[in-house]
């Protein structure tokens, strides 16, 4: 029985096609690396990202996520390029520096934190083809397929490049990364013992065919 039906229909070409027929593509931003020349330019930076939202002609949605940092692969990579490719002083420094990391993340919850910018497609209504042949209907959503692609593509770049104006790095994400973070959204639980690392077609693809016949051919 299915508890809980998600609104999503596929993910493709970086972009996410919802159940009610609009279109997604998500960018993530990241922050300047330097404290000081963010304490220097604070002001500027923020009426750059105020002349950013008020020049927008298309809402966005700004989702930020915290979430606990899983420690455990930095430190079995620590450990094992200390076995594998360190010696002496070396080795033993990044055995210790493995021991002070999983000490930190006993003691205290370490957080990282994530910003996304949202960008939607022009939202059409569905169902104006509801009386269109099944080939004009596929064509049709085709197009319109291809026509939201164009679209978010011009409006991603333009995002980037304002936010680049605030000193933000920015980049898009891809079908893989719009899945793993839209199940960590819906299930975090799940999203931590579950990871995606195959190809979206892996998880789509016919999982159950039909036997063949009594001595028929297969």
């Amino acid at each position: 029985m299915q508890a809980v039906r998600l609104e999503l229909e596929a993910i493709a070409d970086g972009v996410v096609r919802l159940a009610d027929g609009e279109y997604r593509a998500v960018l993530e931003v990241s922050g300047t690396t330097s404290r000081v020349e963010a304490d220097a330019h604070r002001e500027a930076m923020l009426a750059s990202f105020a002349a950013f939202l008020n020049a927008l002609s298309f809402p966005v949605q700004i989702l930020v996520r915290a979430t606990p940092v899983d420690l455990g692969r930095y430190v079995a990579s620590l450990e094992e390029r200390a076995r594998q490719t360190l010696t002496g002083e070396l080795a033993e420094l990044a055995h210790d520096h493995a021991a002070f990391v999983q000490g930190l993340a006993r003691r205290r919850t370490l957080l990282e934190r994530r910003c996304y910018v949202i960008v939607p497609a022009e939202s059409r209504p569905r169902g104006r083809w509801s009386r269109w042949r099944p080939a004009q209907r596929a064509a049709a959503d085709e197009a319109e397929a291809d026509a939201a692609r164009r679209q978010l593509t011009f409006r991603c770049d333009d995002v980037a490049r304002q936010l680049g104006r605030c000193a933000l790095g920015v980049r898009r994400l891809g079908d893989l990364e719009l899945a793993q973070l839209y199940l960590a959204c819906w299930s975090p639980e799940r999203a931590r013992a579950q990871r995606i690392r195959r190809h979206l077609d892996d998880y789509t693809s016919l999982a159950v065919r039909a036997a063949p016949a009594p001595g028929g051919e297969a």
